[in-house]
C-alpha cells in the first residue's frame, strides 16, 4: 500500500490505495492524528476554530461561507444538547463529490465531523445523505463509522478519555429542497422538507430546537487535513481569498469527466485539459462553473478565468458547489435552458408563491419557445418573471431556477429571438444547414474544375 502522507489532496488524499475507503488506507495518509492530537489534550476547543477560521476554509456546499465563523456561532457553554449536522444531501445538478468522498474517503469525513463535535462542544452529529445513496456511499460511510467506533474513536471515552461523541447516518428521500440547511433538519426531524423562516437560525434553534451546525461534507471532510498541516499549509494551496483545495466536478462535452481536486485559483483552461478537453475536437460554446443554479459564463469569457471565488464573481457567474457543466457549440442553449428549468419546476416545494408559481410559468413559457409557439413578447415576459422570484422566496431555491434565465438571456438572446421567429427551429439548425450547403457546393465546384481540367487535357 503507497503511501501518501505528504500530497496536497485535502480530501481524495487516499485514491490510488488499495481500498481506499478502509481506515487502514486512511491512516497511511495521516489519518486520524488530528483527532489522537485532540482527544489527548494537545488541540483546545477555541484552537481549533482559530485555526479554521485563520485557514479560510470557506463552505464547499455552494454559499462560501467561512467554516470556522460558523462553527464560532455555535453556543458551546449552553448547558443543553447541541448538534452538528453534515449536508450530505448532493442534488446540484452536475455536482458528484461528495459521493466520491462518501465512495472513498469516508473516514475524513468520520474525523471531520469528531474534530468538528468536539470543537463545537456537540456531543451528537449527523451526516444526512440524499436517498440516492442508500447503496454504495451510504453503505461506505456506515463501514467506516463502524471501524471507527470499533477503534475507539467514537462513543462514550473515547480513548479512555472524558470526551464522548456519536456520530449517526440518515437518508433522506432524495428532495433537492433539502439541502437547504432548515429544511434538511425539518426533515430529519421526520418532517415534511420545506425550508424555515429564517431567523432564528440553526445555530439558535436547529435539531429538536436545539443549537445546530450544518456543514456541506467537502468542508467537514476538510478538517482533519487543516488540523493535521497547519493553518498556513492550507493557505498555501490556494490563492487570496480562495485558500485549500477544491473538489471540481467536470461533466458535458469534455473527453475525460470526472471528479478533480485542485488547488483554488487554478485557470479554467487547466482544468478542462485535465478532463481532456473539448470532446470530438469540437470548440468550447459555455460553461456553467457552479452547478446549474449559477450564472451561464460564455466559454471565451471562461477560458481567461481562474477557478476561485473572486475570479468567478468577476466573471458574472459564482464558484457554488463547484459542478463545471462544459457545452460545446452545438449547444442550443433555449433547449438546455429549458431542460434546467424543468428540474427547478419540479423540485419547488410549493412553500413560496414566487417559487411555486414562477418555476412553472418559466418552464412553460420555455416549452412554447421550443414547440414554436413564442411569441416576441415571451422574452419580457421571462425575464420579468424570473426578476420577480429572485429575492422573494424564503429559501435560495427561487434565486436558482431565476439566475439561469437572467444569464441565459443575457449572453444567448439571439437564439432565444431566432427560434421564436422562425416557429421553433434552432438557429445551430440553420447554420449547420447552411454550412452543409456551402460544402456541397465547394465540392461541386471542385467536381466541375476536375472536368474542366479533363476537358482541356483532351485537346
Amino acid at each position: 500500500m503507497s503511501d501518501h502522507r505528504g500530497s496536497d489532496y485535502v480530501v481524495y488524499g487516499t485514491l490510488g490505495l488499495a481500498r481506499p475507503w478502509t481506515m487502514g488506507a486512511y491512516k497511511s495518509t495521516g489519518g486520524y492524528e488530528a483527532w489522537e492530537r485532540i482527544v489527548r489534550g494537545g488541540i483546545s476547543r477555541d484552537a481549533i476554530i482559530d485555526e479554521m477560521k485563520k485557514a479560510g476554509v470557506r463552505g464547499r456546499g455552494g454559499a462560501g461561507f467561512p467554516a470556522g465563523v460558523k462553527w464560532g456561532f455555535m453556543p458551546r457553554d449552553d448547558p443543553g444538547e447541541k448538534y452538528l449536522v453534515v449536508n450530505s444531501d448532493e442534488s446540484e445538478p452536475g455536482t458528484c463529490k461528495d459521493r466520491d468522498i462518501l465512495r472513498f474517503n469516508p473516514h475524513a469525513l468520520v474525523e471531520g465531523m469528531l474534530i468538528a463535535c468536539y470543537a463545537m462542544n456537540a456531543p451528537v452529529g449527523y451526516n444526512y445523505m440524499r436517498g440516492e445513496f442508500m447503496d454504495e456511499p451510504f453503505e461506505r460511510f456506515e463501514g467506516a463509522l463502524k471501524e471507527a467506533y470499533d477503534a475507539g474513536y467514537v462513543g462514550k471515552n473515547v480513548l479512555g478519555s472524558d470526551i464522548s461523541v456519536n456520530l449517526y447516518s440518515h437518508l433522506g428521500a432524495g428532495a433537492y429542497i433539502c439541502g437547504e440547511e432548515t429544511a434538511l433538519i425539518e426533515s430529519l426531524e421526520g418532517k415534511k422538507g420545506q425550508p424555515r423562516f429564517k431567523p432564528p437560525f440553526p445555530a439558535q434553534y436547529g435539531v429538536y430546537g436545539k443549537p445546530t451546525t450544518v456543514n456541506n461534507t467537502e468542508t467537514i471532510a476538510s478538517a482533519p487535513a487543516v488540523i493535521r498541516n497547519g493553518a498556513d499549509w492550507f493557505i498555501s494551496l490556494g490563492v487570496e481569498n480562495s485558500h485549500g483545495m477544491k473538489c471540481f466536478s467536470v461533466s458535458g462535452h469534455v473527453e475525460n469527466p470526472g471528479n478533480f481536486e485542485v488547488r483554488l485559483g487554478t485557470p479554467f483552461a487547466t482544468l478542462l485539459d485535465m478532463a481532456g478537453d473539448i470532446w470530438k475536437g469540437r470548440t468550447i460554446k459555455a460553461v456553467i462553473p457552479g452547478g446549474s443554479s449559477v450564472p451561464v459564463v460564455p466559454g471565451e469569457v471562461m477560458m481567461q478565468t481562474n477557478m476561485d471565488y473572486d475570479s468567478i464573481e468577476q466573471a458574472g457567474s459564482l464558484l457554488g458547489s463547484g459542478a463545471v457543466v462544459v457545452m460545446d457549440e452545438t449547444t442550443c442553449m433555449v433547449r438546455m435552458l429549458r431542460r434546467i428549468s424543468r428540474f427547478y419546476y419540479a423540485e419547488s416545494c410549493g412553500q413560496c408563491t414566487p417559487c411555486r408559481e414562477g418555476t412553472g410559468w418559466l418552464y412553460r413559457m420555455l416549452v412554447r419557445i421550443v414547440d414554436g409557439k413564442g411569441t416576441p413578447e415571451d422574452l419580457d415576459r421571462l425575464m420579468s418573471v424570473a426578476n420577480n422570484i429572485e429575492g422573494r422566496t424564503i429559501c435560495a431555491l427561487g434565486d436558482a431556477a431565476a439566475w439561469p434565465v437572467q444569464s441565459f438571456l443575457k449572453c444567448y438572446g439571439h437564439e432565444f429571438k431566432f427560434m421564436i421567429e422562425n416557429g421553433g427551429r434552432s438557429l445551430l439548425e440553420v447554420q449547420n444547414t447552411d454550412n452543409q450547403n456551402i460544402g456541397n457546393q465547394n465540392i461541386g465546384n471542385q467536381n466541375i474544375g476536375s472536368r474542366d481540367i479533363g476537358a482541356q487535357a483532351a485537346e
